[in-house]
């Protein structure tokens, strides 16, 4: 259920209507929208009786709220939510792009690829300090070294940082080196590293499960909210299907469908998509069509020698080039409305 407040209300009749909903065992949570504040009810089991609140003082109306997901969809909050990472914001109509290699391998590896990408025109960079693989066997990431190479980019570059949390068990360092923590893919459904990430105070980057669907999806980022964390950014980075040719396939279409379910901002991911250097280029230059609020892009300077996913990274001056590309087609495309 939702419950609307007349625009001008008081903070004290909204902390009235908390406290009644509160005093009838049921969870308030107060969400601020353009002109007015609304308070979702959870935790309710069944059915809520809108009498109990219509009376009170600055309700304007009460709406049931028909979907599983209640703080991600918009039927709680039409506006969209703007995440914000220093000067960078996704969701206000801008297309930021996020770049850097798959994995921390060196300082100067870092610094390199940094320089080069920050150039180019990206606002965040990317790298994962701790790394999920199929195999065992492959490199796991350097771990707090990682994070602390991390540190040193943003602090020559000013660019912001996004790296992968594992488990909950490294989530603490990882939340105190990065600017936006990543629960990549094979996490999307780690229901006690979601709550964790919900008690953050980072904003949270969530990637789409290699075979979820869009309503799974949202009810993954429903965990991290009910917690408290509203600073949420989906990412798409490809779904697993039947094909050989790429190595997932970049679900396009989930973009306009978010959209019309959720407020949160939603970037794509056309690297892990793709898998192959030379399909992310047309994948970004479409994702930039289809109106995403933002792009995280592998870029390194000798992808032949990454420790991870190599055959998937732009060259950067490959990347200085679809940055001129995705721009002009954003500015064409500009701030699509999916109402």
């Amino acid at each position: 259920m939702l419950i609307v407040m007349k625009k001008g209300a008081t903070e004290e009749s909204v902390q009235g209507v908390v406290n009644a909903a509160e005093k009838r065992g049921y969870t308030a949570r107060p969400i601020p929208g353009g002109d007015r504040v609304s308070i979702g009810i959870l935790h309710n089991k069944g059915s809520v009786d809108a009498g109990h609140f219509l009376g009170l003082s600055g309700v304007k109306e009460v709406i049931p709220v028909t979907k599983p997901y209640k703080l991600v969809s918009r039927e709680v909050k039409n506006e969209n939510t703007v995440v914000r990472v220093g000067n960078v914001a996704f969701g206000d109509g801008s297309m930021p792009v996020i770049a850097g290699p798959c994995a921390v391998e060196s300082e100067e590896q870092c610094l390199v690829i940094a320089r080069a990408v920050k150039k180019a025109g990206a606002v965040m960079f990317r790298g994962g300090a701790f790394k999920p693989r199929t195999s065992p066997y492959s490199f796991q990431g350097m771990g707090k070294e990682g994070l602390e190479i991390l540190a040193k980019v943003r602090e020559e570059t000013g660019l912001p940082v996004v790296t992968e949390v594992m488990d909950v068990e490294n989530f603490d360092i990882v939340e105190e080196y990065a600017d936006v923590v990543q629960i990549g893919t094979r996490n999307m459904q780690n229901f006690s590293l979601l709550k964790r990430a919900g008690k953050s105070g980072r904003p949270v980057m969530l990637k789409r499960g290699m075979s979820a669907l869009l309503q799974e999806w949202l009810m993954a980022a429903e965990y991290i909210m009910e917690e408290g964390n509203e600073q949420v950014i989906l990412c798409e980075r490809g779904i697993r299907t039947f094909v050989r040719h790429s190595r997932n396939t970049l679900d396009l279409s989930v973009v306009p469908a978010a959209k019309k379910e959720t407020h949160l901002p939603l970037v794509i991911d056309p690297s892990h998509a793709a898998g192959v250097r030379d399909q992310v280029i047309p994948l970004a230059r479409a994702s930039a069509a289809v109106g995403c609020d933002g792009m995280m892009i592998e870029v390194h300077h000798i992808p032949d020698e990454a420790v991870s996913d190599g055959a998937q990274s732009l060259y950067p001056d490959q990347f200085e080039k679809l940055m001129q590309k995705i721009n002009q087609i954003h500015a064409i495309s500009g701030d699509l409305s999916w109402e």
